[in-house]
């Protein structure tokens, strides 16, 4: 006898004493005999013979018994050991290459069948293994595992032992059987396999809905049935049938338990299902097609055969949640219609979690070019209106959420709800898709990309969400105000204002009845922000209709009823109220003025906020608002004025707080001396002299002098004062800010000019001027060509300020443009450019007879006419959360 023949002697004995020896008398006393036992049995399994090997696997899987292993402590990682030694020398063996062509079919067939064999020994071991964790599971001295060194504590205890064998089920278990599957398919290794598997479910309770989702995604519910369709056919490998239908049956109830973007089941409902698919696994054993045509039966279908249509209904929808479309998509569609229609038919109402899948799989495999017959769409309608709640139905994904919006009669019943739930369980915020420009943007979202097909081709649809944005919770409305916008600045060529200005209205003024005298809080901020987006995009002069001008008069109540302190409703508030009054024609504007000076809420409202300027010191949460107020006064006044309109409420400022802000700038934000300039500019322009803005000075102040009468309400040294400030503002060269401070500039020359004439000649030619226009030239050649230093100029040429712009200086600057390409330059600098010309000639400043040439050529490719070549840049900005006409800046 060799030793190898010995060897594999004594392991045949050794595995029938384990296997006859009585469960009631140990054969190991203590568990350092076990340890001796079971470290023996691994260096066999070692064994690089494989007839030794075999035999010591199945001498292991004896040993792997519960009386063999009770006397504590329990050794875990000596029987750790033996398993990854097993599992090792298994997947060593069923990696070898096999050599088909030297072995021929026959023996090839041969060798497959000998793994086969070594493979199922191994998996009997490991199934031990998991009855044996079963097993302690139930003795609390085996889980405790007492008298073990303080060392081995984490190591040698039931929970980490029932961890490896999980692991080591992932990691080598089922990669051998899979790749064993490719080859041969052995129903005892099959049964073997998937009662490990429905075993860990037990072993490692914690584990076993994180692991159901891993198997359930790796394609395992195909695999089952697949086993079940070729194997259990009527009464034959009735323990197989009865192992699939238990792994099946644990692996559904774990993945209903832990959904995949939808509800939990309740205990009432998992009880339910668990009763289903108790009964309906063990009946199901035929092919996908068959039991795909099984569905589309529409002849009465008995209560059984009802039941094994809800379990393969479940079956099929939860493995596509986890991306195994086994079923061809074209005939489940199909099906399923023929399913639903059966069950009105019948007057039958699924269980919810079973309608659930019905709908989710009719939308996950509805063609874009096929649609459901309008009797399928009726029946689902009345499915859907005798559940409670859509929630209960409801799976998260943009297919479904397409399903429900692309039939109008079901868009019109639960369109609302549905969308609700959609942004409910989408994970994202989509914050950063807010306040990026148009171009340029990544690529959406798949989800989000759905939405937006839909939106475009529906753009109703619109108005369900701009209701969710009113009723939803805080983070909910976000999301949808987030996609709004998006959605908006991406698609342009989708015309909605009309359709949401009017919804808008409608909520707005139940708003105003619901909250009456404080309409703070709530989602009505982002109403308002999504309602000044949809205004910016009107970039064309429009008239303002019935409806635009009742919206206006909604939006001036409703800041009338505000404090300055509501900064989140006021703000988008005002930038509407002043895009409304700057993007619409001159009739509209005078209109829309009457309106909102009719409002003396309103107007008591801006006076306050601009009295909050001199208190609010440097930046601040309120800073945007209050230039949007002094852009608002500015506007009124101008409407005012021109339009003579009626004043129900003026409003004061006081002018020596004013002039100080301009006069002395102390950090204050460029865009609100902007606003300030705006509002001066504009009380300059009008002498002073409107009817609703009244110009009081502040505190006790000394009489004025003789000279200053005439100024009045201004005086010598605050005009002086004045100009140093604008001059000191021009020199931060800000583009914005040198626009609204040569604009207010020439205004105040204007004012002086006409009371003052030396006084207005002694401010402009002043030497400090000269040094301004060379720290403003300092950019490089040709800089001049920029509208605001060309508007400088031309108010210097005016003026006769040759102390600042010599006469060889200015015949200069024409002979440079005269040469300069100007079709490079903005309509706004070629327009500077031509008064400036213009001022030049009529100022008899041309001297040379080749300049006065060139100017006359410059002036005729200057001519109106042909500012239309050029596109007019978008007029209409929001700077810093402010809405700013560029055009009402600068003009």
């Amino acid at each position: 006898m060799t030793n190898t023949e010995l060897h594999k002697q004594g392991l045949l004995l050794f595995a029938e004493i384990l296997t006859r020896q009585p469960e009631e008398i140990r054969l190991f006393t203590s568990s350092a005999m076990c340890g001796d036992a079971g470290r023996a049995l691994q260096e066999a399994v070692s064994s690089p013979v494989l007839e030794v090997a075999a035999e010591a696997v199945k001498a292991a899987s004896a040993f792997l018994r519960k009386d063999h292993q009770s006397a504590p402590p329990v050794q875990y990682r000596a029987l750790r050991a033996l398993l990854e030694a097993m599992l090792s020398r298994c997947s060593e063996f069923s990696q070898t290459p096999l050599n088909r062509r030297s072995l021929g079919n026959r023996d090839s067939e041969k060798a497959i069948l000998r793994r086969g064999k070594f493979l199922l020994s191994t998996l009997e071991g490991f199934r031990n293994a998991c009855r044996l964790a079963v097993e302690f599971q139930g003795e609390p001295i085996a889980q405790e595992n007492p008298f073990t060194a303080p060392s081995a504590e984490k190591e040698d205890t039931l929970e980490d032992f029932s961890e490896f064998l999980l692991s080591a089920c992932d990691s080598l278990c089922i990669p051998m059987v899979m790749r064993h599957l490719e080859q041969a398919t052995h129903p005892a290794l099959m049964e073997v396999f998937l009662s490990i598997l429905h075993s860990l479910f037990i072993i490692v309770p914690h584990m076993k809905k994180k692991f159901s989702k891993k198997l359930a995604a790796s394609s395992f519910i195909r695999l089952t049935l697949e086993l079940k369709a070729r194997f259990c056919n009527g009464s034959s490998h009735s323990a197989l049938n009865q192992v699939c239908s238990s792994f099946l049956y644990c692996m559904c109830l774990n993945l209903l338990s832990a959904p995949e973007k939808t509800r939990s089941l309740s205990q009432e409902e998992l009880s339910a299902v668990s009763e289903l698919l108790q009964h309906g696994l063990p009946q199901i054993s035929s092919r996908s097609p068959e039991s795909v045509a099984f569905l589309s039966d529409r002849q009465y279908v008995e209560g059984t055969a009802r039941q094994r249509q809800y379990c393969i209904l479940l079956l099929f929808y939860l493995a596509y949640i986890h991306e195994d479309r086994f079923v061809s998509e074209a005939e489940l569609f199909v099906a399923l219609q023929g399913f639903l229609l059966s069950l009105q038919d019948q007057g039958e109402h699924p269980p919810p979690v079973v309608f659930r899948a019905s709908i989710y799989l009719i939308a996950i495999c509805q063609d874009k070019d096929s649609a459901l017959d309008e009797a399928v769409v009726s029946a689902i309608r009345k499915f859907l209106e005798g559940i409670s709640d859509l929630h209960l139905v409801y799976t998260h994904h943009p297919l479904l959420l397409r399903f429900f919006l692309l039939y109008p009669e079901l868009m019109s019943r639960f369109g609302h709800r549905i969308l609700e739930l959609w942004f409910f369980w989408e994970e994202s915020s989509y914050e950063e898709l807010d306040d990026v420009p148009s171009a340029g943007l990544p690529t959406l979202p798949a989800s989000l990309a759905a939405l937006f097909q839909m939106l475009r081709s529906s753009p109703s649809i619109l108005l369900i969400l701009l209701d969710l944005v009113y009723s939803s919770p805080v983070d909910t409305a976000r999301k949808v105000l987030m996609i709004l916008r998006t959605f908006l600045r991406r698609n342009e060529d989708v015309q909605v204002d009309g359709l949401i200005r009017g919804h808008f209205l409608l909520i707005l003024q139940h708003l105003l009845v619901e909250h009456g005298a404080s309409p703070s809080g709530g989602n009505l901020p982002l109403l308002l922000s999504l309602l000044s987006l949809v205004q910016l995009r009107n970039k064309s002069e429009q008239e303002l209709d019935s409806m635009a001008m009742k919206l206006l008069h909604q939006v001036s109540k409703l800041c009338g009823k505000c404090s300055p302190n509501d900064v989140d409703i006021l703000q988008p508030s005002f930038n509407f109220l002043y895009w409304s009054l700057h993007q619409t024609t001159l009739s509209s504007q005078k209109r829309a003025a009457a309106v909102l000076l009719s409002t003396t809420a309103l107007i008591e409202l801006l006076e306050k906020m601009l009295a909050l300027t001199w208190t609010e010191m440097g930046s601040s949460p309120r800073t945007a608002l209050l230039c949007s107020a002094w852009l608002l006064t500015a506007s009124f006044s101008a409407q005012q004025h021109s339009g003579s309109l009626q004043v129900h409420q003026t409003l004061s400022v006081e002018l020596d707080q004013l002039l100080k802000a301009l006069s002395f700038p102390k950090k204050k934000p460029a865009l609100l001396s902007v606003a300030i300039l705006r509002f001066l500019r504009t009380a300059l322009q009008q002498n002073f002299s409107s009817a609703l803005v009244a110009l009081a000075p502040s505190g006790s102040q000394p009489l004025p002098a003789p000279e200053d009468n005439i100024l009045a309400p201004l005086g010598t040294s605050q005009v002086l004062a004045l100009v140093i400030g604008l001059q000191n503002l021009l020199v931060q060269k800000d583009p914005l800010l040198s626009q609204g401070c040569v604009g207010c500039l020439e205004a105040l020359l204007d004012y002086v000019y006409a009371r003052s004439p030396d006084l207005a000649l002694h401010v402009a030619s002043q030497p400090w001027n000269r040094f301004l226009l060379f720290t403003l030239l300092d950019a490089g050649e040709n800089s001049f060509l920029r509208s605001e230093i060309l508007r400088l100029m031309t108010l210097f040429v005016r003026y006769n300020s040759s102390s600042v712009l010599s006469h060889e200086e200015v015949g200069h600057v024409l002979q440079v443009a005269a040469l300069a390409d100007l079709s490079t330059l903005s309509n706004t600098t070629r327009r500077a450019l031509r008064d400036f010309f213009l001022q030049v000639q009529s100022m008899g400043l041309l001297i040379n007879h080749s300049t006065t040439q060139t100017l006359q050529a410059s002036l005729e490719g200057l001519s109106l006419s042909a500012f239309s070549d050029h596109p007019l840049p978008q007029d209409m900005l929001c700077l810093g959360g402010v809405a700013v006409s560029m055009s009402h800046i600068r003009d």
